[in-house]
């Protein structure tokens, strides 16, 4: 923050830190309460779902709703309501003096009585060009989310820790096989999710094997599958490739003023949304690290508009 100039900076009494389920769900009940929040959007206005095609496990919308749609129908009605969503990326933070000092896209400064933060998590991908390019279409980081899509197909998941075979159970609801590949082995996960998977007469795993490319022209047709060791090339025909080797929450901004756990997740109260620095909550996935669903991200992000409300409130008595 050297060198900007809080004198004459914009002071608002809500600040919210993106735009996923969470932060625009905080936007509208903030907005409800007369607080005119301000939402700056960061680099990914919507959030995850903004990559996603089908979404049809939100309740209201029994016949499924795409992704991007949900996300204005979310804008839309903050706005209504008197939030004010802004482009820009909060590139700095200040937390240890009040008003709380943010500077959006490292040139602009904002002053608030209270932040709600929902900079929420990204999935780690491979990094494969055609990985990116068939996200939504048949790859996907979320099995939960997207499994039912891949009734009676046949579907690869890549990882080795719980969550991937917690997502590889999963997918036996749906896929006639599941493919788990991975680049050890042996898997990390605990013993009793290895045990799961290995005992189930849907899975096969693929040990010592690493993904080198994405087959598909606009769905998914297959994998390329390589040894560790660079042999035994070929491919693996699926119709579902889904990636569960963790995510990385949006976080890192924040490091020297909250309290995070070992993977960057912010620590909240229990029951609440508060962390460690009084006036700034936490929402969504940039401190769920367990359920990470779209419902459950507007529950704490209308939990933490509550919680801001109530501190502000309290402040003013």
């Amino acid at each position: 923050m050297e060198g900007i100039d809080f004198t004459n900076a914009e002071h608002r009494k809500v600040t919210i830190i993106g735009t996923g389920p969470a932060g625009l769900t905080a936007a509208i009940y903030s907005a409800r309460a007369n607080l005119s929040p301000l939402v700056i959007q960061g680099p990914e206005p919507g959030g995850q779902l903004i990559t996603t095609t089908d979404v049809e496990n939100y309740p209201g919308f029994p016949d499924g709703i795409m992704g991007p749609e949900i996300m204005q129908k979310f804008e839309a009605q903050a706005e209504r309501f008197g939030a004010e969503l802004r482009w820009g990326s909060v590139t700095s933070v200040d937390f240890s003096v009040r008003p709380f000092r943010m500077v959006v896209d490292e040139e602009t400064p904002v002053v608030s009585d209270t932040v709600i933060i929902s900079t929420g998590a990204s999935a780690r991908y491979l990094g494969l060009e055609n990985e990116a390019r068939l996200l939504g279409h048949g790859v996907s980081a979320c099995a939960t989310c997207d499994g039912a899509f891949f009734r009676g197909q046949e579907v690869a998941i890549v990882g080795g820790g719980d969550t991937a075979m917690e997502e590889a159970l999963f997918l036996t609801r749906f896929a006639s096989k599941v493919y788990v590949i991975h680049r050890r082995g042996e898997f990390r996960a605990s013993q009793i999710m290895q045990d799961r998977v290995l005992a189930h007469e849907k899975i096969e795993v693929i040990w010592n094997t690493e993904v080198i490319d994405i087959l598909g022209d606009k769905l998914v047709t297959g994998a390329v599958l390589r040894n560790t060791d660079g042999s035994n090339e070929r491919t693996l025909p699926v119709e579902g490739f889904f990636v569960a080797i963790g995510h990385r929450p949006n976080t890192d901004i924040f490091a020297d003023f909250l309290d995070r756990d070992a993977t960057g997740y912010i620590l909240t109260k229990p029951d609440s949304t508060y962390t460690n620095v009084e006036g700034v909550f936490a929402s969504g996935d940039a401190q769920d690290h367990v359920y990470r669903q779209a419902i459950t991200a507007a529950g704490t992000g209308c939990m933490a508009a509550i919680d801001a409300e109530r501190w502000l409130a309290d402040q003013e008595a």
